[in-house]
């Protein structure tokens, strides 16, 4: 256990009444160095193939919410009111990271790595972790601690869920090369293997059900473990006809998103054009 992690959990068990804030909003201010540099992340591979949760990390973030105090934040003419020890990330072009003009922030706390592009409008929270080469596209969200991989394309409009409560559940996770479709929303601690392809609209939760119909199976979360959509796979939305007489009478059928193919050099053909944009 490192001095920072010792640090942050014991001032996560104080009460929020006796909470010493100074002290507190020290070790916050260390965390979000320590994010914003990439060198803790809130989930990082396990080298087995898997992912570990870092949940002390979560706890560090909740603490700062916790002595931080509602402020005026209000910058560039436009009026903002926040806790105080949450502002803007601010970059240096040093970073090399392309920020677009026209509206996009990236929270104090989140790690961007050198070659993202963000187009406007785009949010990145706080706990974020952005690798090397990706882009998030207009009014596309990258949520609380969702790690993206490296020349992954969040496209317009994509939400990428966050999570902090329960501390220890998993954030969602996006490996290397994928590409998650525009319109798409991938939440409650789904992980997206590397080189899939998430079609337009496509929505990804702990309850929904996804049907590979290459290798006749159903993939679905369960208590343990989260969704997991397989390495290479290319998911569109699909629709399953519902059980009832009610819903029989009337043909009414719901959403399901569907595993058609796995990706293969036609695929990454079609999907070339992301290189030529970076």
């Amino acid at each position: 256990m490192t001095q920072l992690e010792q640090w942050i959990e014991r001032l996560f068990a104080i009460p929020a009444a006796e909470l010493p804030r100074d002290e507190a909003n020290d070790a916050f201010r260390e965390l979000k160095d320590a994010l914003n540099s990439g060198t803790i992340r809130s989930a990082e591979p396990d080298g087995a193939g898997g992912w570990k949760v870092n949940a002390w990390v979560k706890r560090g973030i909740l603490l700062g919410f916790r002595a931080g105090v509602l402020s005026d934040v209000s910058t560039g003419g436009f009026s903002f009111f926040d806790k105080e020890n949450l502002p803007m990330r601010r970059l240096s072009v040093e970073a090399n990271v392309r920020v677009v003009p026209g509206g996009s922030a990236i929270r104090d706390g989140a790690y961007v790595a050198a070659g993202v592009i963000c187009m406007p409008p785009m949010y990145i929270n706080i706990g974020a972790y952005v690798d090397e080469g990706s882009m998030i596209d207009s009014h596309a969200l990258v949520g609380t601690c969702a790690q993206i991989g490296r020349r992954v394309h969040v496209s317009a409009a994509a939400q990428i869920g966050g999570v902090l409560e329960p501390v220890g559940a998993n954030p969602v996770i996006v490996e290397d090369d994928v590409l998650v479709g525009g319109n798409c929303g991938v939440y409650e601690g789904t992980i997206v293997r590397s080189r899939a392809v998430l079609a337009a609209g496509v929505v990804l939760t702990a309850s929904v059900r996804v049907y590979d119909v290459v290798n006749g199976r159903v993939l679905s979360a369960t208590p343990t473990s989260p969704l997991e959509i397989p390495a290479g796979a290319v998911v569109v939305n699909g629709s399953r006809r519902m059980a009832g007489t009610f819903a029989e009478e009337h043909g009414l059928s719901i959403a399901t998103p569907i595993i058609i193919k796995y990706r293969d050099n036609r695929t990454d053909a079609r999907t070339a054009l992301e290189d030529a944009l970076r």
